[in-house]
């Protein structure tokens, strides 16, 4: 099942990570930047006091699924927090390239430099870091293929750097030469880094394929943030996510609505097609739910399983997602929160208090602000934002006194 309508739960991916393995939103958490942040000291606020890493009291999904009989593997982006908070110490049986950065100094062999160590140990000249984490996700995959095993495949691609295979790298080139249409795509270096995602995958289908495993794995695709718009290379953006507004650290469609794929022939209808609103907290219950497991209520508090959408329902029993992101980012966020109630979204900036309505069903773009128009609308979706951010003990950002609006960028 393919979903339109899938969003990751905050702009960028540490907070996303953590709502992905809690269940929770990142501002119950109050883990809502990418970890360290970005600082700018003069900006008219400050952001608050927020958590740079993923409580050990937190039930993770992999300890729900190490609990119920699982070999359990991280490999690739953890982002979490320092070597306290890291994979193996949240319920992970393996952890096989995961500490607390969010990038590797490289994607070539050693894939580090004197400020960043290598996040995996061994290799070769050459050796490409998505290539080498998929051999380690296909080892492991040969190592349990006789018991049950849970893998969180966290690919570091296609962040920065923006480094691929040159083979591939000139594939994309060529056809650019060509005249060949490619819309608003135009980096060939972002295009080879997805290939070699796409190629990934292609790997661990096949290898469960081969293993009879394919029909008896579930298998979720997803992402962290939407498309990176910043920075550019040779003045040409990463990536387009038109018809989407903007892009990876902004307030608008492009920053949080992702791919989302579900794939389990016994339970979900082949070529299906969802245009429900889905969150990443929904993942928690809904694995649970596919795999036999008693759910974690207490733990999963802002998830909601999906599992009704590949029955045949077309909506799920709530009213609204949330967001919550109090800081800035060279993306165009400004410190806003934001919720999307069916058709309807609204945006409040913490800046100025300023609101902003989109009827997404009309305005996917995000071009034609309603909340002049539609007052009432504006004002009940406010409170209902309001209202979520006390439930769930939202921080806010607070004024800055060293506030000096030439300097605040």
């Amino acid at each position: 099942m393919r979903f339109t309508d899938a969003y990751a739960a905050c702009t960028v991916c540490s907070p996303t990570r953590a709502a992905v393995m809690s269940g929770k939103y990142p501002a119950r958490l109050h883990l809502t930047d990418w970890i360290a942040g970005h600082r700018r000291p003069n900006a008219k606020l400050l952001p608050p006091d927020w958590r740079m890493y993923l409580p050990l009291e937190e039930t993770t999904l992999a300890e729900a699924m190490k609990e119920a009989g699982y070999a359990t593997a991280h490999i690739g982006k953890w982002h979490l927090g320092d070597p306290p908070y890291y994979p193996e110490h949240q319920g992970f049986d393996v952890n096989i390239g995961g500490d607390r950065y969010g990038q590797p100094a490289s994607y070539f062999w050693p894939y580090a430099n004197k400020q960043r160590k290598t996040p995996i140990v061994g290799g070769h000249e050459g050796e490409y870091l998505t290539d080498r984490l998929t051999d380690e996700a296909l080892r492991f995959i040969d190592a349990h293929a006789a018991e049950p095993f849970f893998i969180y495949f966290a690919h570091y691609a296609v962040h920065t750097p923006l480094q691929a295979k040159e083979e591939l790298i000139a594939h994309y080139r060529q056809k650019l030469d060509s005249g060949i249409d490619t819309g608003k795509q135009r980096c060939d270096v972002y295009a080879a880094m997805v290939h070699s995602v796409d190629e990934s995958v292609g790997r661990i289908v096949a290898a469960l394929d081969e293993k009879n495993l394919l029909d008896d794995t579930i298998i979720i695709f997803t992402s962290d943030n939407g498309g990176l718009t910043l920075p550019r290379l040779d003045g040409i953006p990463p990536t387009d996510n038109s018809p989407l507004r903007a892009g990876k650290g902004s307030t608008y469609e492009g920053g949080v609505r992702v791919p989302a794929i579900v794939r389990w022939p016994k339970r979900v209808p082949k070529g299906s097609v969802s245009h429900e609103p889905i969150i990443s907290t929904d993942y928690y219950p809904t694995i649970l739910e596919l795999a036999g497991i008693p759910p974690k209520p207490e733990q999963h508090v802002d998830g909601l399983s999906i599992v009704p959408l590949f029955d045949g329902a077309e909506t799920l029993p709530r009213d609204a997602i949330y967001w919550h992101y109090p800081h800035y980012h060279p993306g165009g966020a400004t410190p806003y929160s934001a919720v999307r109630a069916r058709d309807w979204k609204l945006i409040e900036f913490f800046e100025d208090g300023h609101l902003e309505l989109y009827n997404l069903k009309e305005d996917l773009s995000e071009q034609h602000d309603l909340a002049a128009e539609k007052p009432d609308l504006a004002k009940r979706l406010r409170a209902q934002l309001q209202a979520w951010r006390e439930s769930v003990g939202a921080q806010y950002p607070r004024p800055n006194p060293n506030y000096k609006p030439s300097g605040a960028k």
